[in-house]
Formats: C-alpha cells, sequence, structure tokens
C-alpha cells in the first residue's frame, strides 16, 4: 500500500530538487545555531555554496563519537524548551547518545513509519502487534505512532511474555507484526509447539533492530506459513530511529530511503570519497527535515550498496542493498576479516540447520579460532551435516571454522530486545557458557 502516493511515486529530478532546497537551508539554519558543536562543525563552510545535492561532498562528516562528546545536549540545533521528547540509543557500545525531538520530528516520525508499514502491506484496516520495546529504545514508540498514522489499530504488547504475546495475536486478529527477526522466529516456534498457529492469520512482520540474512527470512516465512511477508525495516536512533528505509514485499532484496527526509551516501570506508552506483561501501545519511537533532553525513558504520532500476512497487526513492555487515561489527580471525552475517547466511542456507546460531570467538590462544554453534533438525545425519557446513564456511569465509551442533532447543531464545549472536571466550570469561548455564 502506497501511504503517501503522490511522495513516494514522484519524480526523482523533482524530489532532488526538493531536496537541494532542504538542505539549502539545513546547512544555513545551522550555521546560525547558538550551539558551539553546529557552529565550530561548519567552521570551514561557505553556507552560500550550498547550491545543488552534487556540493553535499563539502559538508563535513558527523560520527557517533562526536554525539557521545557532546552528551546529552550539546548537538541540540533548538532550544531544549521547544523539544517534546527525548529518545536513546541502546548504549551496547558505549555511553548512549540522546536524542531530542519537536512536534513536527514526531509526526515526520509517524509519517515514515506509516510509509514503512504500508511497504510491507499494511492497510488502515489492521490490526497491528507491535512487539518492539517501549520506552528509551525508539522501535517501539516509532512503529507504534506509524500505525496510528496510517489508520491501523496498535497493539502496543512491548517485548517478552511469549505465551501472552501468542494469545494476543490469535485472540485480537493481528494482521502484521512489528518485532525483531529474532523474536518473529521465536514466536513461530512457539505458535506451532502450543497450537495456537492455525488461529493466528498474520500477513507481514516488519522486522529489523538487528541484522538478518534470507536465510533467516526464509525461516521465519515458513514459521508462519507461506502467504506471510518478512520485511526489513532500518532505521537508527542518531537519524530518526525506525523508518529511514523500509523493503517493500513486491522487491523484497533492497530497501527504499525516504530520501525526501534522509540524504543517503555510499562511501568508501577507508578514504570517506563517494563510490560509483553498485559499488559497496559505508552508507552516509543526511537528515534534511529534522529540527531538533539533525545530521549531516553521519557515518553509520552500515555496509551496503545502490541499487539501481525500478521496483515493482511504483516507488521511486533510493534503494539500497540489504546490509552485508557493520564495520565495528567485523571480526578479524586469523587476519582474515569475517562478517557475522555472512556465518549467518551459510548456515541458514542448509535445510538441515533451525533459525538459531551462536557464533564463539576463541581467544584463549595465540590466534583466536572461530567457533559456530547450530540445532540440527530432526532426522538429519549430524556428521554429514557438521562436514559439509565446515567445507561450506571454510569456502565462504577463507577460514578454518570449529563447528558444533546441537539438538532442537538446545541453544537459548531471546525474548526481549536485539539478539546477541557473538560471543567471546577468553581465559577468564566465556559469555556463551554463561548464557547457556542461565536460567
Amino acid at each position: 500500500m502506497l501511504f503517501q502516493p503522490e511522495l513516494e511515486t514522484q519524480a526523482p529530478e523533482e524530489r532532488a530538487e526538493r531536496g537541494a532546497e532542504r538542505l539549502r537551508s539545513l546547512v544555513e539554519r545551522l550555521a546560525r545555531s547558538d550551539s558551539p558543536y553546529w557552529r565550530e562543525k561548519l567552521a570551514g563552510v561557505e553556507v552560500g555554496a550550498i547550491r545543488s545535492l552534487g556540493d553535499l561532498s563539502s559538508l563535513p562528516f558527523s560520527a557517533k563519537a562526536e554525539l557521545r562528546d557532546t552528551y546529552p545536549f550539546g548537538s541540540l540545533a533548538v532550544p531544549l524548551a521547544q523539544t517534546v521528547r527525548i529518545h536513546a540509543s541502546s548504549g551496547t557500545r558505549g555511553k548512549p547518545t540522546i536524542v531530542a525531538y519537536t512536534a513536527r520530528d514526531v509526526e515526520i516520525f509517524a509519517e515514515v513509519n506509516a510509509r514503512a508499514i504500508g511497504c510491507a502491506g499494511g492497510t488502515p484496516a489492521d490490526v497491528l502487534h507491535v512487539a518492539y520495546g517501549y520506552g528509551l529504545f525508539t522501535g517501539g514508540l516509532g512503529l507504534h505512532y506509524g500505525g496510528e498514522r496510517l489508520g491501523a489499530t496498535v497493539v502496543p504488547a512491548s517485548g517478552g511474555n511469549v505465551q501472552l504475546q501468542l494469545e494476543l495475536l490469535a485472540d485480537l486478529g493481528a494482521s502484521g507484526i512489528c518485532c525483531t527477526p529474532s523474536f518473529a522466529l521465536l514466536l513461530g516456534e512457539r505458535a506451532a509447539e502450543s497450537g495456537l498457529r492455525e488461529r493466528i492469520a498474520l500477513r507481514y512482520g516488519v522486522l529489523g533492530a538487528e541484522p538478518w540474512s534470507e536465510g533467516l527470512r526464509e525461516k521465519i516465512q515458513e514459521a508462519w506459513g507461506g502467504g506471510f511477508a518478512a520485511c526489513d525495516i532500518y532505521g537508527l536512533s542518531e537519524v530518526m530511529g525506525p523508518g529511514v528505509a523500509m523493503e517493500c514485499r513486491e522487491g523484497r532484496g533492497a530497501l527504499h530511503v525516504f530520501d525526501d527526509h534522509f540524504l543517503p551516501e555510499i562511501v568508501d570506508v577507508e578514504s570517506g570519497e563517494p563510490l560509483a552506483a553498485g559499488e559497496t561501501g559505508e552508507l552516509v545519511l543526511t537528515t534534511l527535515t529534522k529540527e531538533a537533532f539533525p545530521v549531516l553525513r553521519y557515518r553509520t558504520g552500515d555496509v551496503t550498496r545502490f541499487v539501481e532500476g525500478p521496483c515493482p512497487c511504483g516507488r521511486t526513492h533510493r534503494r539500497i542493498a540489504r546490509f552485508s555487515g557493520r564495520v565495528d561489527d567485523m571480526l578479524v580471525i586469523r587476519g582474515v576479516n569475517v562478517f557475522p552475517s555472512a556465518i549467518e547466511a551459510a548456515l541458514l542456507d542448509d535445510p538441515a540447520l533451525g533459525g538459531q546460531y551462536a557464533i564463539v570467538v576463541d581467544r584463549r590462544g595465540t590466534l583466536p579460532e572461530l567457533e559456530v554453534h547450530a540445532e540440527l533438525q530432526p532426522g538429519a545425519d549430524r556428521e554429514l551435516v557438521e562436514r559439509r557446513l565446515r567445507e561450506r564456511l571454510a569456502a565462504r569465509l577463507r577460514v578454518r571454522v570449529d563447528v558444533v551442533l546441537g539438538e532442537a532447543g538446545s541453544l537459548p531464545r531471546q525474548e526481549l530486545g536485539k539478539a546477541k549472536r557473538v560471543f567471546e571466550r577468553t581465559g577468564e570469561r566465556d559469555e556463551f557458557q554463561q548464557l547457556l548455564r542461565s536460567p
């Protein structure tokens, strides 16, 4: 469903013209700001020279470290009294970043999430089950207000309590679910075990907040039935929250960046130079309409590429490929760069495995070793599957991997927050074994 047809199918040239106007206005406003952060950031910029989107590369990059350095409100572009809401990043990689919103920012937040739900096939007639966490995390409230903006009936279930979630899905007749992909798979598994699967009629899932592969998509769609469309949503707290980009059900495999609000670039990870269409690099985003907490050329750390050509859904936003990893998630194993997403893809391509897995980086020796845990489907030949996986992982990753297969249900499931997939093992601590021993 197109939530805003006139904007979502606008000619790219017209959108670029409007985007240039918004970029000029943004830079002029920030240059006049009372914020020491913005005055310093734009000190060497000739503001009047920003005339088109082609001038974007003359602006300085922004990075998460800068936002932490100005914690909590140093990078605000409006007085705090003009804001109406505060969210924060998870802080899993250090001090959280505080993000404030004006009333207009909240309206746009709802608008882009309504678009995103529409991309997955959501309609105003739907019951929408939101199982992202609520609170400082942007996921729950972002999709909640997006669902209401679309006109759907929203169930603010939040995370955890799997049995209650399943009963609500069945009793309230949910058509769509918003949650992490790992939680969508867990709910699908438990729905089958509890006998509630036949009473649940989900058509689509808006799934994000953690990286996931095509293999996991297949496992999730299999768990919920052939008509279920698992669609990827992307966002960052520092840029807006969810709703920056979204897969449509017609063109799964690439995400529409809502580039009338969020201007995308792909740059070389090392040099920061813009890359040609089709080349893989780091996604950089500029917020064109955000008032309280704008960012200029924000280095997301997410690795992707532009996808050219029209989309079957008719939307004309710039598209990006699903992410191949994060710059700071990359593991270096015996001198080889390994993305966890590549391991997931290799595991979930195998029909003899379930959807749960864990990656253990064993650092007890001189050089780190890689250990992968997965669950064997009933009836599969353990020795054959282990050998096949070792060969597949070695061929794809160019590094030796130890494979450990357990029975179905042997790996712990995470009911709250983002699924943790990578664990460290040192002489002092074994994160994976601690998880296995936890109640």
